[in-house]
């Protein structure tokens, strides 16, 4: 692979890229698709679908660029010429270890001179052995540089009350004391994802505090556990 293309394994903050995100990250971050593919039962062979998100921005330019990339890496000993290959390849890359729901994935990423391709790679048989999430690579670096400012959580007199990380957690308790946390994106300044709902971030404030609730951040080791209702704080 030329110089100006090289593989490198995913940074922590790139891991999140590398899956299906809302309509709004989408829109913010460049996402043009994603190619999914695997291996067939053998290993050797190599089916693919591509799945559009923003058909607007998949020019000629994109297509060729897609090209080049995976052909580059179905080289022989690449990352996508075989399952055995691909396993061989990740293991060079202790760093590009994903935990996954039930296995451990790889994660790579392919720069282009505008686009930016972000690999997920799954050597076992059985499953898709890949997904390839392809990124307008200066809108996917700006949202990145971004996103490392963190959350901002506030009360509705805009005082900050604390901040957490792009793809953290917050922990919501009920004013009858049931706890629950929310994976949270960060949008822009002054917008987030919780959950699956997108807030500003004074809208989130007052509307929390209209109904009794408080927020706080969940620290990497804490794991909540949901609090079993008592029959006199019952609704």
């Amino acid at each position: 692979m030329s110089n100006e293309m090289k593989t490198r394994p995913l940074t922590p903050t790139e891991q999140k890229y590398t899956y299906a995100q809302s309509m709004q990250l989408e829109g913010q971050t460049g996402t043009i698709g994603h190619l999914r593919g695997d291996f067939a039962t053998t290993g050797y062979g190599f089916y693919t679908t591509w799945f559009d998100t923003r058909p607007q921005w998949k020019s000629d330019e994109f297509k060729a660029d897609l090209d080049t990339v995976i052909n580059a890496l179905r080289e022989d000993k690449g990352l996508l010429h075989n399952r055995y290959d691909m396993s061989a390849f990740a293991r060079h890359f202790p760093e590009s270890a994903i935990k996954g729901n039930y296995c451990t994935e790889y994660g790579f990423r392919v720069d282009t001179e505008k686009h930016a391709f972000l690999l997920r790679c799954n050597p076992t048989k059985g499953d898709y052995n890949f997904y390839c999430y392809c990124y307008v690579k200066e809108w996917l670096n700006k949202h990145i540089q971004k996103a490392e400012q963190g959350i901002r959580f506030i009360d509705p007199q805009y005082k900050e009350l604390f901040r957490i990380p792009d793809g953290g957690k917050v922990i919501v308790t009920t004013s009858w004391e049931e706890k629950r946390e929310y994976p949270c994106r960060f949008i822009d300044e002054y917008h987030t994802e919780v959950g699956s709902n997108l807030y500003h971030i004074c809208e989130f404030a007052e509307r929390m505090q209209k109904n009794g609730v408080t927020y706080e951040p969940k620290s990497a080791e804490q794991t909540p556990q949901k609090t079993p209702k008592h029959k006199d704080l019952e609704r």
